[in-house]
């Protein structure tokens, strides 16, 4: 490419493709010697990379990350098991997660959680083979067939849900095929445990096999404290439950509410020596129940962390506020009062360290957190040496 420059007087930018013709051209009246036009330089625009969604990322998971992931959301489901217990590998009789529900396990009530990853969807073909491979071993002895055989997979294909549907037409379809059937597993059985075999599953009662699509699954697994360390970066569907103060002050409360009472004492000399007398003291006894409000709603969050995170995501919160205000608690105040507000004012100015529990942190979050840092004494409202 060539740039010819026209007579002086004139800007004429002409540009020539390599053949020689002209690809285009443009004329200013600017004199040539004249500044040239400033430059407009926009900003570069940063963008970051999204995020895969959670079920995106399960999809790409292999074989033994996703039995994992299964062990995971097992307990969430409404069949409470004694004990979850993940068996996939290398000689596992076709159980990769079995949910026992007596201390008999394999030999009492349990269900097996069939784990399928594939890059196709899970179909019929694929499935009866798991089931041959379960009443194999069940009819040898190694275990007692399952009340409940459930299939897990990515996807699965829509056939097979319509399938299992039918459980006498399942089980008639699954003894018209084992004859046929060419793993080895089955064309090694003798003809004595081929029907070992055969009268075990007739006489089953096929409504057991069922199979749980990948949305369902991870509708519960976020219920689990597993969700926030397998994707800390989706923010959790539900908060929490917010708790309501009960009349009286509980036992959880005793230390944090002392150290409150100690300051309504401190201001109010005349009229309160005890918590009975707070209620006489229209001031004081709204400020406690605003209080207790408050340190209700960080234990809202607190318990909902246990259940729903893994350890250490509301201590970090308290250790935010706990940095952010233990300043402003050593400063020198007239009361416990006024070092009292002083303290929850600034606990609402504080930077959080961003957390999936970020989103459900309220303002009264944070002032809440200042009376469970009074329940450990880390926070002392009246301090010697005031004035």
């Amino acid at each position: 490419m060539k740039i010819y420059r026209a007579p002086a007087g004139l800007w004429d930018i002409r540009v020539v493709d390599i053949t020689g013709s002209i690809a285009s051209a443009g004329t200013a009246t600017q004199p040539v010697d004249a500044e040239p036009p400033p430059l407009t330089v926009l900003p570069h625009t940063l963008r970051m990379a999204s995020m895969p969604s959670p079920k995106k990322m399960v999809l790409f998971y292999d074989p033994d990350e996703f039995e994992e992931f299964v062990k995971e959301w097992v307990p969430a489901l409404e069949t409470k098991y004694p004990l979850v217990e993940r068996h996939g590998g290398s000689g596992d009789h076709g159980i990769d997660v079995a949910g026992y529900l007596s201390s008999q396990r394999l030999e009492g009530e349990w269900h097996n959680y069939q784990c399928k990853r594939y890059s196709s969807a899970l179909t019929w073909s694929t499935a009866v083979v798991e089931m041959r491979k379960m009443f194999v071993f069940a009819a040898a002895g190694h275990f007692t067939v399952p009340t409940r055989y459930i299939f897990v997979a990515p996807t699965i294909s829509r056939s097979l849900p319509r399938t299992l549907a039918k459980p006498t037409d399942s089980m008639n379809k699954f003894l018209q095929e084992l004859d046929t059937a060419t793993e080895k597993i089955v064309t090694n059985l003798t003809a004595v445990q081929r029907e070992a075999v055969k009268g075990l599953a007739a006489a089953t009662d096929f409504s057991i096999f069922e199979c749980v699509d990948l949305d369902e699954m991870l509708k519960l697994h976020s219920t689990t404290p597993h969700w926030a360390e397998r994707f800390p970066y989706t923010p959790l569907d539900q908060g929490p439950q917010t708790l309501l103060p009960p009349v009286q002050p509980s036992e959880v409360e005793s230390r944090y509410v002392q150290h409150l009472l100690d300051v309504y004492r401190e201001r109010y000399p005349d009229k309160i020596s005890n918590l009975e007398q707070v209620s006489g003291v229209a001031k004081a006894d709204e400020h406690l129940k605003r209080q207790r409000v408050a340190f209700y709603t960080a234990e809202s969050l607190r318990l909902f962390a246990r259940d729903s995170t893994p350890p250490g995501y509301f201590e970090k919160l308290v250790e935010d506020v706990y940095d952010s205000v233990v300043e402003v608690a050593e400063c020198t105040y007239p009361n416990g009062w006024e070092r009292h507000g002083a303290v929850t004012t600034a606990a609402g100015n504080v930077q959080l360290t961003p957390t999936i529990l970020t989103p459900f942190v309220q303002p009264n979050t944070r002032k809440g957190v200042c009376h469970h840092l009074a329940n450990d004494n880390r926070l002392i409202w009246c301090q010697e040496g005031d004035k």
